[in-house]
């Protein structure tokens, strides 16, 4: 009977084994799978990951999609990514999307041609702004500050044959990366506007590349050819190295010579923008409820949440309910770009619109809503889906994070809360903030968020150590006063260049200095005395430099270093004094140190601490 008892036991064990093993093939396969919303960030997937942001931007970078830290990465992306770091994603917002594509495709006859909606990219400074302002009559340039633009504007121009076009301008500068990206997203054509005399820049390459990303046809616009220095046939030449031949090197992409300054030929590029149009044979159908996309959002004192946004089919009118993102609300009001009124906004028009509870996210889509309550529920799902994701990517300090802390031996940490005029600025600052991070200073963007700075901010600021950063909007009155009561630093700029090296500044100084070594001075030494009580008492002469009362001392022999430390007293005569210079005689003696021989060099120096610059 022993036996069989035994077999039995084994058998029970080989079960109970294998089960565990199931158990735990089980849980490996709920640990690789991220429950994820659509439009996460790179960062906040990198935390999901427990990879380094970098090496998902290298992911995304292998895949052929550029990114930036803080750009929100499609659904088609996130799945390839993730797969590359062996995760699954489950997007958790997919039912919210079903009630989106419940749509019905509009019938052939119902669609009536809408206007091409144009985006004017290209390298700062090279003439966006001004190209736009001939063609609208108006200065925009004026309004910016720095003169260089920094926010997406949308317009929409009438010409004189009666055909209208619906102008995006993206700012040029590189920290607006994932602004850029989105303008080429909603638009049908692109014009690339590049200087004649400069040459083919990294953000106009960049450009291009969005634009060809996008699959949007280009036209090449060669401004300031009027300048004596103009030489456009040297950016053909490096357009044709990256494989963009224009029509007049028998390529297939239509280029101008233009002088926005003057106007000249800019008739002849919007006809090739109308020609483009004409071929890509755009429709929409007017006779429905809108929808299209959010371009910006910001807070305005007077009149509560502003957002642009671009209708792209339907008609918007006023008192419509729309939802946009996780924000939702009934049109108040909406304003051309000029701030007039309107009532009705048809497939193409960009409008800004008052009316929604909150600032949504630029890029964000929007539909209107005939039943409200719809319209509310899914915002509040949306929201508590943001929220869950907020709290996941929470990042809390591990063992790991610590000891690599103790090892570096002095890591700082500079919090930061960044308020903004509107969604997009604050996006592309945080983006570049948050870069400025190094080895030994972390940046964390504790909040962001539209709208001036209020008290929340500067008591949240107050209990985390942070300093405020608002970006072209202030403090309000009681913010300000507990700003001075708690102490806490507001930073207002209205220039990003000018916030960014600010910050670099300030983690330059939360750098511990460097300690470096001055030689001040070399003294011989002569006679020795041994005084009784006292010491040994050396007779000597300064050579070069000087030597001081309170500065270091080595003692060399034969070049060999015997002692380091310092002075017990330093005389001259029979005076004490604080320094001997250069062919003078002095009598010393070293704290705690006697032996000392005729003929030793004595080198004096001083510790002096250097800024250390960030690498």
């Amino acid at each position: 009977g022993g036996k069989n008892k035994g077999a039995k036991h084994r058998k029970d064990k080989r079960n109970w084994r294998r089960e565990q093993d199931e158990l735990q093939q089980e849980r490996d396969a709920q640990d690789t799978t991220l429950k994820v919303t659509e439009f996460i960030t790179v960062n906040e997937l990198a935390s999901l990951m427990n990879v380094s942001p970098t090496e998902v931007i290298s992911a995304c970078f292998s895949l052929g999609v550029m990114v930036t830290m803080n750009q929100r990465l499609e659904a088609d992306t996130l799945t390839l990514v993730a797969d590359e770091f062996g995760y699954k994603i489950e997007f958790s917002d997919a039912d919210l999307e079903e009630n989106l594509e419940e749509e019905t495709p509009d019938a052939e006859e119902d669609l009536i041609p809408r206007a091409p909606i144009v985006t004017v990219m290209g390298h700062v400074d090279h003439g966006k702004t001004s190209l736009l302002d001939y063609i609208r009559k108006a200065n925009v340039i004026a309004g910016e500050s720095g003169g260089i633009t920094q926010h997406i504007g949308a317009y929409n121009v009438k010409l004189e044959g009666g055909q209208r076009i619906t102008f995006l301008d993206t700012p040029g500068h590189e920290a607006f990366t994932a602004m850029r990206a989105r303008g080429a997203q909603v638009t049908d054509i692109v014009i690339i506007v590049i200087a004649a005399d400069d040459d083919v820049m990294p953000q106009t390459k960049e450009a291009i590349a969005h634009a060809q990303a996008a699959g949007v046809p280009m036209i090449i616009a060669l401004n300031k050819v009027d300048k004596p220095n103009a030489n456009p046939d040297n950016i053909r030449q490096q357009l044709s190295g990256m494989n963009i031949l224009v029509e007049e090197w028998g390529g297939n992409i239509q280029s101008q010579e233009i002088s926005a300054k003057f106007g000249n030929n800019v008739d002849a590029l919007l006809e090739k923008v109308l020609l483009q149009a004409e071929m890509l044979e755009l429709k929409a159908n007017p006779n429905r409820a809108a929808n299209g996309v959010v371009i910006e959002a910001a807070l305005d004192k007077g009149r509560g949440y502003v957002s642009t946004i671009l209708v792209q089919n339907g008609t918007l009118k006023v008192g419509d309910y729309i939802l946009a993102g996780k924000n939702h609300g009934k049109i108040k009001a909406m304003l051309d770009e000029r701030g007039k009124p309107m009532q009705a906004a048809g497939p193409s028009i960009p409008v800004t619109i008052l009316g929604l509870d909150g600032a949504p996210t630029a890029g964000d889509k929007f539909r209107v809503y005939e039943d409200e309550k719809e319209a509310k529920t899914i915002a509040t799902k949306r929201e508590q889906l943001q929220r869950e994701q907020t709290l996941r990517t929470k990042k809390h300090l591990t063992l790991d994070e610590i000891g690599r802390r103790i090892a570096l031996g002095d890591f700082k940490e500079l919090n930061i809360i960044l308020k903004g005029d509107v969604d997009g600025s604050v996006e592309a600052l945080s983006d570049q903030l948050q870069q400025l991070s190094t080895e030994e200073i972390q940046i964390n963007i504790l909040h962001s968020g539209v709208g001036q700075i209020t008290e929340s901010d500067i008591l949240l600021a107050a209990a985390s150590d942070a300093i405020v950063i608002g970006f072209n909007v202030r403090a309000s009155v009681n913010a300000k006063d507990i700003a001075d009561k708690e102490e806490v630093e507001i930073r207002t700029y209205s220039i990003i260049y000018a916030a960014i090296d600010e910050v670099k500044e300030a983690m330059e100084g939360m750098l511990s200095p460097e300690i470096k070594e001055q030689v001040i001075g070399n003294v011989e030494i002569r006679e020795v005395f041994k005084i009784s009580k006292v010491g040994t008492i050396a007779g000597c002469m300064v050579l070069t430099g000087k030597v001081t009362r309170n500065s270091k001392i080595r003692l060399l022999r034969d070049g060999i270093v015997k002692f380091d430390g310092e002075l017990e007293s330093l005389k001259r005569f029979k005076d004490d004094v604080k320094e001997v210079t250069k062919g003078y005689e002095c009598g010393l003696n070293l704290k705690g140190y006697n032996d000392i021989e005729v003929g030793d060099i004595l080198e004096v120096y001083e510790e002096v601490a250097v800024k250390k610059k960030l690498k």
